[in-house]
């Protein structure tokens, strides 16, 4: 019998699958379709201070082996997050799930965080995902995850607001991955995860201009596989906190070779936008990829 629990930051994981944020919405999607308590967690849908509409459409673009997305962190901000989304969540998921932050600032990044600490639903969240990594949106995102000191900016800001573990969530659009994530780790971030989409774009021949209305967007899905892999290696190789592997997990198997690479746990994203089932399917097959593999247990 093999055991595949985790340990992230303290919580024990059933198992190391975890949908990612931006692919699982507030989780009662998928709750219609299976039983979401056999993941270990999810990343819920990522949340700013105010709400937000979004880019312009189109937002997806197909590429072999892949997707780009330009979506641009479309959610109904954090109050009406914590007044009916997690209510409604708590419904249906028994385990603590992780709440992915995204800002336009250190301040409002601490704020949303102090808001979700202090609320009635605080209880229902285990980590704190910090998004310094998205590609899709100007004047934030991304920019606090290219520069060591702006991540650390970040970081030191959420620290103050909350006692549960801080995962900050980091770009792979950099020269070295390793240095932002040893940032964060000095000022107390608790795990890193990676990578986040690869900046692509894609041109419609016939109109002769870029498929996505915002021109440039995040590329997910297997075409990345072999890139975060080895930025997993890498960064856990060069922190001592736990490193969340993520990009292009789509099978049992992806996910041991992520732990190989250095991973406590795994974050499966686009391929549940393919196959809404995947995560669980994953979940059902990994006990037998580890016998296949002679590995025991999974805890580190």
């Amino acid at each position: 019998m093999v055991d595949t629990r985790v340990d992230l930051c303290g919580i024990t994981l059933d198992n190391p699958v975890i949908p990612a944020s931006g692919t699982f919405g507030y989780g009662y999607e998928f709750g219609v379709l299976y039983d979401i308590n056999c993941l270990g967690t999810f990343s819920f849908k990522g949340t700013t201070l105010n709400p937000r509409f979004g880019n312009e459409t189109p937002r997806i673009a197909e590429c072999p082996s892949g997707m780009l997305n330009s979506v641009g962190l479309q959610n109904p901000g954090v109050d009406t997050v914590i007044r009916e989304e997690l209510p409604r969540l708590a419904g249906l998921f028994r385990k603590p799930v992780m709440a992915n932050v995204s800002g336009f600032s250190p301040e409002e990044y601490a704020e949303v965080v102090k808001r979700f600490d202090r609320s009635l639903v605080s209880g229902m969240i285990g980590w704190y995902e910090i998004n310094i990594s998205c590609p899709n949106v100007h004047g934030g995102g991304m920019s606090f995850g290219t520069d060591p000191n702006s991540a650390a900016e970040v970081v030191r800001a959420v620290r103050w607001m909350t006692d549960k573990p801080i995962i900050i969530k980091l770009s792979p659009n950099v020269t070295d991955v390793t240095e932002i994530a040893k940032a964060c780790e000095t000022e107390g971030a608790d795990a890193v995860s990676l990578i986040n989409t690869l900046m692509g774009m894609r041109i419609d021949l016939k109109t002769r201009r870029p498929v996505l209305a915002n021109v440039t967007g995040g590329l997910s899905g297997p075409a990345v596989f072999p890139v975060a892999l080895r930025m997993v290696y890498q960064t856990a190789k060069a922190v001592n906190i736990p490193v969340i592997g993520m990009g292009g997990v789509s099978s049992a198997e992806d996910v041991l070779e992520m732990m190989m690479a250095g991973a406590a746990a795994v974050e499966v994203g686009a391929a549940n936008l393919v196959d809404p089932f995947v995560c669980r399917d994953i979940v059902r097959d990994l006990p037998a990829a580890m016998e296949k593999y002679g590995i025991s247990k999974l805890m580190k």
